[in-house]
């Protein structure tokens, strides 16, 4: 019987490689990193421990969002007002 959150787990791994994408170590880096941490707990089958799991990814892609913004406001801070 499949695990019912693999469909959770599955989407939430497509969402970190799209957001991966623009990653300023690079994208290799991040899919190496993102590779390495699902294949660490693929072991896993505790339902509880898997949510878990996945709040801490979905906090992983606010951090990232976050990151992105930050990078873009600072690049049309800088483009548009003058250093002091």
């Amino acid at each position: 019987m499949a695990n019912p959150l693999r469909g959770e787990v599955v989407r939430l791994y497509k969402n970190l490689l799209f957001l991966g994408r623009e990653y300023p170590k690079g994208a290799n880096y991040f899919r190496e990193r993102l590779k390495t941490a699902f294949m660490k707990n693929r072991d896993e089958t505790d339902p509880e421990k898997i949510k878990t799991l996945i709040a801490r990814g979905e906090f992983v892609i606010k951090e990232l969002e976050a990151l992105y913004y930050l990078r873009k406001y600072r690049a049309l801070k800088k483009r548009y007002y003058e250093d002091d």
